[in-house]
């Protein structure tokens, strides 16, 4: 029994009362009983049947050790509705069973939450099982990483991602969110096949703040659809698309306020500098700022901005539904290769306005001639 609750018991009942009570009844069923509200300190699970153990534990523990655990194959390391306060902590190499489906493999939600690796630990995906150059537009059905959905006033730290099948942090619903230190690891879908590996997608937030990431993909660095009050700090993103709003319209939330891209590089990406917007559909994009960006190795669009999406693609017809204002570009500067284009814009008339346009100086591609209706000091 409970210590402390025999104690409450020997004060209300006496001790001859509490000596009629046999101790071979069970703790925890005691616990689940009593109004208590304590929880265990520490709850570490691991191997092939860890992650169901977490899972039906999860709210049992104030922190959730999962120590080189094998998810099965379909199944989600469902660790929502976390209680308040509780720490997961990563630990030696998870690996996920293979299985075709939409995932997620991992999802966390909660307040006051914090998810972290330790040392030398990693989320091994082993997307390659699942690549093939089609990512979620056909062939194999891949699972998205990790949800990071309805996190309130939580953190995510020291995360090492490897080989995502597809997408790797959807963060939704979000309120006060910090992730920091982030590593996302798909060069290997370079060679292999790895398509529409967005290392970070954002819809629908509040105060989400991504510092220090690093970042090998085969798509957007960072791609935000919605949301307010969001920043991308010290990021270093290679070999994807790019660092990307948008694109924006189509959805149920199509407002995107005051985000902040800073002290950022981009390599070996097809685009550095992205903004776009979906054709005939409406929204808004306020108050973004890309400050201090570097570029190298560009091979498509050192800045896009374009009001042209339409399934994926640009049409070269802009529509003014989804109005870009307040766009500030300072000191994004760098390299494209030689087939590429320096600097696009493509705005329906009226629908840019309030730009500002400092020390924006992309070199070694070509200038092109289809911008159209260009705001304020901006330049193709």
């Amino acid at each position: 029994m409970v210590p402390t609750l025999k104690l409450a018991l020997v004060g209300l009942l006496g001790a001859a009362a509490v000596q009629a009570i046999p101790d071979s009844v069970p703790e925890l069923d005691v616990i689940a009983t009593s109004t208590l509200e304590e929880r265990a300190s520490t709850c570490t699970f691991s191997g092939s049947k860890g992650a169901a153990s977490a899972i039906k534990s999860k709210t049992s523990c104030s922190t959730i050790v999962l120590s080189s655990v094998a998810v099965p194959a379909g199944t989600t390391l469902d660790l929502t509705g976390l209680k308040k306060g509780t720490t997961v902590i990563f630990e030696g190499e998870t690996t996920f069973g293979y299985k075709e489906w939409s995932g997620p493999l991992v999802s966390v939600s909660g307040t006051d939450i914090t998810v972290k690796g330790a040392s030398g630990s990693v989320l091994n995906g082993d997307g390659a099982r699942w690549w093939d150059g089609k990512g979620t537009n056909g062939g194999k059905t891949k699972p998205k990483f990790f949800y990071a959905h309805k996190m309130i006033n939580s953190k995510i730290e020291n995360i090492s991602i490897k080989n995502s099948p597809v997408q790797v942090f959807s963060i939704n619903g979000a309120n006060a969110l910090t992730l920091d230190g982030i590593t996302v690891n798909n060069a290997d879908g370079d060679s292999k096949g790895g398509h529409n590996t967005d290392a970070f997608d954002i819809g629908s937030s509040t105060g989400v703040y991504i510092t220090n990431p690093i970042v090998h993909n085969q798509d957007d660095c960072l791609a935000v659809n919605s949301g307010t009050d969001i920043s991308f700090t010290g990021a270093q993103c290679t070999g994807g698309h790019g660092i990307s709003i948008g694109s924006v319209g189509g959805r149920s939330d199509n407002a995107v306020n005051k985000v902040t891209i800073e002290n950022c590089t981009i390599k070996n990406s097809q685009n550095g500098v992205r903004v776009k917007t979906v054709y005939g559909a409406t929204g808004s994009v306020k108050g973004v700022t890309y400050k201090d960006i570097t570029l190298s190795g560009i091979s498509k669009y050192g800045v896009v901005i374009e009001q042209d999406y339409k399934n994926g693609s640009p049409t070269g017809n802009p529509t003014n539904g989804v109005p870009i204002t307040g766009l500030t570009l300072s000191n994004v500067k760098g390299t494209v290769d030689s087939s590429a284009t320096n600097v696009y814009i493509l705005c329906a008339s009226g629908a840019c306005s309030g730009w500002t346009w400092n020390g924006v100086s992309v070199k070694g591609g070509k200038t092109s001639s289809k911008c159209k209706n260009v705001p304020g000091n901006a330049k193709c």
